[in-house]
């Protein structure tokens, strides 16, 4: 009696890599407008810093509401088009550190807050912004509708900070930069503070 050879078993599929780019839909794409609108402004500002030309202040300004309207156009457009990515709510997250909390401290450093504890509460004001973001990734499954979007926030949004870059853009078209700055600087013992910063 001979026995038949068992066929071979089925061919194992080659495990795709993630593929970054194949899971972006368009709102990423303009999340990520969002955080190169934002990099930008940094950059901008240290080449103010560094050329002590103006002009480059105003680069940054001007990149700032075009941050703010890419974030939020990037919901909109995933709620219109139903489609979200994997990695929407975390690019979303990383951008806005970038363009509302690391880029608005950029400017107001730029702009004259460089003392000890102006740059300590910078520093402060960009950990909270982290985070406020963090938090909200953890909870926002929880706070969302059934359309995905959040029905309240808990805390301060982090595009507020546009509030401070708007305080920043009065002292530049007004001349008050640097030591200029409305209140002058405080000497507090050995460390520098000046008021706009509070």
């Amino acid at each position: 009696m001979t026995t038949e050879p068992s066929p071979p078993p089925p061919a194992r599929r080659p495990r795709r890599h993630f593929s970054m780019i194949r899971t972006f839909v368009l709102a990423d794409f303009v999340t990520l407008g969002n955080g190169f609108a934002g990099a930008g402004a940094i950059l901008a500002s240290m080449q103010a810093l560094a050329t002590a030309n103006p002009r480059w202040l105003w680069v940054a300004f001007v990149l700032m509401p075009v941050a703010l309207v890419m974030d939020v156009a990037d919901g909109r457009i995933a709620r219109w088009r139903f489609r979200k990515s994997p990695l929407g709510a975390d690019l979303d997250s990383l951008a806005d550190v970038i363009s509302f909390g690391m880029a608005p401290a950029a400017l107001a450093f730029a702009v004259g807050l460089r003392g000890s504890l102006d740059v300590a509460a910078l520093l402060y004001f960009v950990a909270c912004g982290i985070s406020r973001l963090a938090r909200f990734n953890v909870t926002s499954a929880e706070l969302s509708d059934g359309t995905g979007k959040v029905k309240y926030f808990e805390g301060t949004p982090i595009p507020t900070s546009l509030l401070l870059v708007m305080v920043l853009a009065v002292a530049l078209w007004q001349g008050r930069i640097g030591d200029a700055l409305w209140g002058g600087v405080w000497d507090i013992g050995p460390l520098q503070l000046h008021p706009p910063v509070s």
